[in-house]
């Protein structure tokens, strides 16, 4: 879609902030130069010598049963139980798209042919202890609309026996019928409660399997054939991370998404002085949004990911303990962030693919004592019932340079800038009682809490840091923190996740305590240092903190946290000062400066084109399309009904509408936001929006017709309801014939009524669908949900489809497997023939009649 920036170092400066001191966990480097480095589990570097021939990951580590044993997050009867699962290879999981076309035909599919083809299999193993079944559905999913395998992703590769299975899996994913993500990662949207009306937030959305799902939920809670009122905000931090995004959910075909790419603990809130909310909170009537809050925010952050040891061992060998106490700050501001984006009354799921207490247990806890009573804690115990949880825990300890901490007050006075109170229960600083203890530190004396030149002088600096953790007085959290939920691997053989669900009952208290973390200097969009400005704080109605320097790209440093970042399945892991009313005139101004920066470089003779961007270096502008005569032209063309809103809803990201090669379609939800983001300053830095609709034909005969746009694949089912023109209806032969040999000669059709009418449509692009049963040619074309339909190019001589080979074979294959089930329904009732066989048989005896049937010539 249209969120690509451009070419060159130029256009991509920001990559230079987005890659500071992040880690990336997943993948050994070919020298390995990990092994060698200082941390708790140096005890593992055995056998990184001289040979470096790979071998499997080592999947132990005593300093990860050392810690989790003394956490208590399983009895200590089951730990050789929790152990065994999580060395053992992560079965795939998997979710049908339930706002797809054949969703049901893929769920029958499954239910009626692979669980017992698969189970009869010759040559496939079911490990001992698994589940009955090679495949089943997820018994706490709605609908069966989830599945989960007793194979892990190696085996689907590799085992013969699952070909078939395997291949099925990658076509439909890569279609956007199917999503292969883990299974404990599908249960965070589920406790959101999303409604087809909702503004939701994913916070870090990248890979975007969570972000998917949100929005089958919108369009599956909607009316049919409609456009649900409510949008899904997808956010990342990493530009590559968000281009992934952009590519796995634009197999979900919305006009209700929008992606942006901000540090998540800074994402704006886009409060505007217009259109102010009259006393009781409400909109006045005829005005849009005037603040972006959520119904509903995911807040899945960034963590040490050792609930994913299953498919990513890898972490074996890295695990340490600071890994989690690293990130914990960071986690707590994106969380508190969410909460302030939240309106009154909604939901937010806080969630880590770790089973850390610090980064769990105790960022909820460090949330509920800075909101006091505007948050709560919701007990969610009676929702998903099959979903097999543990509560949470309401003590653990932290661990630092290899000492186990039951209390703040133990730490050493040169620790107190890594391991801060709200790592503990208590969340207490002990301010009072080590008064005259505390050390200040100086710069030259913060080190990374995976070590530092003088550690071990400051471990031993006080006589508490090395109390053996028995004898250390353990602190007991005062909160609910059962309602937590912690989803571990040998309940129900999937991964570890831990989730927690906040309410949001009142604004937040305006004064929070401000997080602690080293300043950096802010910059200006030319790289040059910007002189401080004040932060001012503002409360409004919705608890929502407006600041002045918000907007500033301050980096916080995100430690080694990025564990959830490459799965290829993939599954996982600023509010700036109001402005005036902004106008076309203004949305001009934005793109003035790039446009002179270019001339002043052509003519200072520079070597390439410096590309046309918005206020954003490296992002394509995004700007409402109102060029007139190409929508009037568009609208005329193909019969587009007046009830279909066309102004107002077009959005593309050139500046030159001569050079427009695509136009996206927005929702009513997704046109508020972009207004509103023009009326703040264009503070939201979009990467990509909106569905494609139409995309300008290049090719000389498609520049020769008399709408130069076509629809595009992702659009059509939005836009097929209101087509008038340019539109026919073909039988099951004829438009499997299409689908198969891609172009076919008018004269060669089965249907000589379909030939004549495709003949007769004006040149450009047009729109087939297939009849139904029953349905004659001449009949009136009436759209509803099992509508099948494709785009295709009228040329002169020809009709030629216009999807992809891929979007063929499957719709081919979605086709062949109907008429198998109606085919069987039909003997097992009478022993007669379904409509559609019926329809078939009969085109194939008019077909017969033609003296050339068998020399059809195909144009490719």
């Amino acid at each position: 879609m249209g969120g690509g920036g451009g070419r060159g170092g130029r256009s991509r400066t920001q990559r230079r902030h987005f890659r500071q001191n992040r880690e990336n966990v997943w993948k050994r480097s070919k020298s390995d130069p990990s092994s060698d480095a200082p941390n708790d589990n140096n005890t593992n570097d055995i056998g990184n010598g001289g040979n470096r021939a790979w071998e499997p990951f080592a999947t132990q580590n005593p300093t990860f049963d050392e810690y989790y044993k003394e956490q208590g997050i399983v009895a200590p009867e089951e730990w050789d139980s929790f152990m065994g699962v999580l060395r053992s290879p992560l079965p795939a999981a998997f979710r049908i798209n339930s706002s797809s076309q054949f969703y049901k035909d893929i769920r029958y599919q499954l239910e009626n042919d692979f669980m017992k083809s698969l189970q009869a299999e010759d040559g496939i193993q079911v490990s001992e202890g698994s589940e009955t079944g090679a495949i089943r559905p997820l018994p706490w999913y709605p609908e069966n609309l989830a599945w989960h395998s007793i194979f892990s992703r190696m085996q689907l590769r590799k085992n013969q026996n699952l070909e078939r299975f395997h291949e099925f899996l990658k076509l439909e994913n890569e279609i956007g019928n199917i999503t292969r993500q883990e299974a404990v990662s599908m249960v965070p949207p589920l406790f959101l409660d999303v409604s087809a009306d909702h503004f939701v937030l994913d916070m870090c959305a990248a890979p975007g399997s969570k972000t998917f799902q949100l929005l089958e939920i919108i369009y599956h809670s909607s009316k049919p054939g409609s456009l649900p009122n409510g949008l899904v905000v997808a956010n990342d931090l990493d530009v590559q991370r968000c281009n992934l995004l952009i590519h796995q959910t634009k197999r979900m075909c919305t006009a209700n998404l929008i992606v942006t790419n901000y540090e998540a603990q800074h994402f704006p809130g886009c409060c505007s002085n217009r259109n102010r909310s009259n006393a009781s909170g409400k909109l006045m009537e005829d005005s849009t949004i005037s603040q972006l809050l959520f119904d509903r925010v995911l807040c899945d952050v960034p963590c040490s990911g050792d609930g994913t040891l299953r498919k990513a061992p890898d972490i074996w060998r890295k695990w340490n303990a600071g890994m989690g106490n690293g990130v914990h700050s960071l986690q707590v501001q994106i969380a508190m962030r969410g909460l302030k984006l939240l309106k009154v009354g909604g939901r937010m799921v806080y969630s880590t693919c770790s089973m850390n207490p610090v980064e769990n247990e105790a960022v909820v806890s460090e949330i509920l004592r800075k909101c006091g009573e505007s948050v709560e804690l919701v007990d969610v115990s009676n929702e998903l019932p099959q979903l097999v949880r543990r509560p949470g825990l309401k003590k653990w300890k932290v661990r630092d340079k290899g000492v186990l901490l039951a209390s703040y007050k133990d730490v050493s006075k040169y620790r107190r800038n890594v391991i801060v109170p709200s790592m503990f229960p208590s969340g207490r600083s002990y301010m009072e009682a080590n008064e005259n203890n505390i050390h200040v530190m100086e710069p030259e004396e913060k080190g990374e809490n995976n070590g530092n030149g003088n550690g071990e002088e400051a471990l031993h600096s006080t006589a508490n840091s090395s109390t053996p953790a028995d004898e250390l007085e353990e602190e007991v959290s005062n909160f609910q923190l059962e309602r937590c939920m912690r989803i571990m691997p040998h309940d129900q053989n999937t991964g570890a996740f831990f989730i927690a669900v906040f309410h949001k009952h009142s604004p937040l208290p305006a004064a929070q305590e401000k997080p602690h973390f080293q300043k950096e200097k802010l910059c200006s969009r030319n790289n040059e240092p910007v002189a401080d400005v004040p932060t001012q704080v503002i409360e409004d109605s919705n608890g929502f903190e407006a600041s002045l320097n918000d907007g500033t790209d301050g980096k916080i440093p995100e430690a080694a946290s990025e564990v959830d970042l490459l799965d290829d399945e993939p599954d996982e892991t600023v509010l700036g000062q109001d402005l005036p009313v902004a106008s076309e005139e203004h949305n001009l101004e934005l793109a003035k400066a790039p446009r002179e920066k270019e001339a002043d470089l052509n003519k200072g003779g520079g070597k390439r084109k410096l590309q046309i961007q918005g206020k954003w270096k490296g992002v394509d502008p995004v700007l409402f399309f109102e060029d007139e005569a190409i929508i009037s032209s568009i609208r005329t063309f193909y019969g587009i009904d007046e009830s279909f809103p066309l102004n107002g809803h077009l959005v593309a990201r050139n500046l030159d509408n001569n050079h427009v090669k695509r136009i996206y379609y927005v929702s009513k939800s997704v046109k508020d936001v972009l207004e509103l983001n023009f009326s703040v300053g264009q503070q939201l830095k979009i990467a990509s929006i909106g569905l494609k609709m139409f995309e300008r034909q290049t090719s000389r005969e498609g520049s020769s017709a008399r709408c130069s746009f076509r629809i595009s694949s992702e659009g059509l089912p939005v836009i097929l309801p209101y087509i008038t023109k340019q539109i026919l209806l073909a039988s099951p032969v004829d438009f499997k014939h299409l689908l198969q040999y891609k172009s076919i000669k008018y004269a060669d059709f089965v249907d000589t009524e379909f030939s004549q009418k495709a003949s007769d449509l004006q040149q450009g692009c047009c729109v087939v669908v297939m009849r139904e049963d029953g349905q004659a040619a001449s009949d009136p074309i009436q759209v509803d949900e099992p509508t099948i339909a494709i785009g295709c190019w009228r040329g002169k001589a020809s009709l030629t489809v216009m999807v992809t080979a891929i979007d063929c074979q499957e719709m081919l294959e979605r086709l062949s497997a109907r008429a198998e089930i109606e085919k069987g329904s039909s003997v097992k009732d009478d022993h007669s023939p379904s409509k559609l066989e019926a329809d078939e048989e009969k085109d194939k005896n008019d077909a017969e009649k033609k003296e050339d049937k068998d020399s059809i010539e195909m144009v490719n």
